[in-house]
């Protein structure tokens, strides 16, 4: 699968650096092109007489190389992917600040290809708050950030921060240039929409979701090659026939629409305002006015959050939304813990262009490990692929 492609190989300094070596070797042995950009400190982990011979290309380094200019421009728009493998804590901090002081950094801000990068450092540098927020700003960049292993380090600890093997990572380049959608074969189901939980014949309680964030979901797994079922309430879009849809009214409809999906299902994505109450009855003729007042006894209705992440097996991903108006982190950190989910995006009433009714939103991402990811306010295609990617890297 990897016949043809050209991958851009950064190597930084890094003792995993040595890895780099075997990587370009499974990866011509895998029909790929490989041009190698290392960074001056990488050469005294791994020598470039080695990752060019390996390559079959010169290992570039230098902006300028005896009187010649190296055309960072095109490298970057030769590429069908760029990887940095390894990368170091001080090429991370430089990517995320956009400080160009070396070859491959130049071309790296110059790049028009996707860019991937794999880290390695020790672990109590790979927690550090630093790093966390560094590794963000990379994903909001569009950056795809492939996870590290756990096992024994350099420093001769045991933990995180080991670089993904270098034949996991051609297995990864191969599931990415599969039709160019790495989520193929993986089933989703997303959750979209207001409910409408029904008073008389006429009226009913509702909110004012609109479901164009949970449909941008939708549409952005689709793009990437996963099976969609979205599920949907009362709305006025324009859904692609190519979507996998199911029409609800009610909490109770959404529910049904659930459980009959959710088996069979990879990852969830429960965007929905579903209604926390519902009427305890409801009249089956239109309530007539008869006195000032009207007193409408409401019922809970089932959280369906909390009931998936109760029954979710292993290996299903579960992700909660939670639209907040005070306490906004604390109360999304409670409900990822309570609803058992793996990550809860938080929307904020207060921040401006977020929440219902709006084409743009701004979100934050938590984590199980209580790392959370903070967005800039964006359109709503582009806040459903910051969601997607952070679910790929959970992957």
């Amino acid at each position: 699968m990897l016949e043809g492609k050209k991958i851009l190989l950064g190597v930084t300094g890094s003792i995993a650096a040595y890895k780099a070596a075997i990587l370009v070797r499974l990866l011509i042995k895998a029909g790929a092109e490989v041009r190698v950009i290392m960074t001056p400190a990488a050469k005294d982990f791994v020598s470039p007489l080695t990752l060019s011979t390996l390559s079959r290309h010169p290992v570039v380094m230098d902006l300028v190389h005896e009187n010649t200019w190296e055309n960072h421009v095109s490298l970057g728009r030769w590429a069908d992917i760029m990887l940095l493998a390894p990368l170091s804590c001080n090429t991370l901090s430089k990517m995320a600040s956009g400080n160009c002081d070396n070859l491959l950094m130049a071309v790296y801000l110059s790049a028009t290809c996707k860019v991937a990068v794999a880290p390695a450092m020790d672990e109590d540098m790979w927690h550090h708050p630093a790093i966390k927020r560094n590794l963000q700003i990379l994903t909001t960049f569009g950056n795809i950030v492939l996870p590290v292993d756990s096992g024994e380090l350099a420093s001769g600890l045991i933990g995180e921060g080991r670089m993904m093997e270098p034949a996991v990572m051609v297995d990864w380049l191969k599931d990415y240039f599969s039709n160019g959608k790495p989520l193929s074969g993986k089933k989703v189901m997303v959750t979209a929409g207001p409910t409408y939980e029904p008073i008389d014949p006429v009226r009913f309680i509702g909110n004012h979701s609109s479901g164009k964030m949970g449909l941008a979901i939708a549409l952005e797994f689709e793009k990437l090659g996963a099976e969609v079922n979205l599920i949907i309430g009362p709305n006025s879009l324009d859904i692609p026939d190519s979507l996998k849809t199911i029409r609800v009214q009610t909490a109770v409809d959404m529910l049904a629409a659930c459980k009959s999906v959710f088996p069979t299902i990879d990852i969830t994505v429960m965007s929905a305002a579903v209604a926390d109450f519902t009427p305890t009855n409801t009249s089956q003729q239109k309530i007539k006015k008869s006195n000032s007042t009207l007193s409408i006894a409401l019922t809970e209705t089932k959280d369906i959050l909390k009931y998936l992440g109760e029954i979710k097996k292993p290996g299903q991903l579960l992700i909660g939304f939670a639209l907040e108006t005070s306490d906004e982190e604390n109360y999304a950190k409670k409900k990822l813990v309570e609803k058992n989910a793996d990550l809860i995006v938080l929307n904020s009433l207060n921040d401006e262009g977020a929440g219902f009714g709006h084409d743009t939103n701004k979100i934050t991402i938590f984590d199980k490990l209580g790392n959370a990811q903070y967005f800039d306010t964006k359109s709503k295609k582009e806040v459903a692929v910051d969601i997607v990617n952070s679910i790929i890297q959970l992957l």
